[in-house]
């Protein structure tokens, strides 16, 4: 594990200490957590850029086309 000093302004630092403590876990847990979740949401959206290269919208219209024509499920209306 790697041990890191962080600078953050006055306000951060008093609303991080209240959320870890709203939340129960300590500052490290929290700032630990948020960083986790940045990254998974980085490459998530590395992941889904990829994934979009290799698509066409020929491929999309062809498959769009295959869904059946019914109404929507009740309480799924526009």
């Amino acid at each position: 594990m790697s041990t890191m000093s962080v600078r953050l302004p006055d306000s951060l630092h008093q609303r991080l200490r209240a959320l870890a403590k709203r939340e129960r876990v300590s500052i490290n847990q929290f700032i630990t957590l948020a960083v986790a979740e940045k990254l998974s949401a980085l490459d998530t959206e590395e992941y889904l850029k990829e994934r979009a290269k290799g698509a066409s919208r020929e491929r999309f219209l062809e498959a769009l086309s295959r869904v059946p024509d019914v109404p929507p499920v009740p309480g799924d209306e526009l």
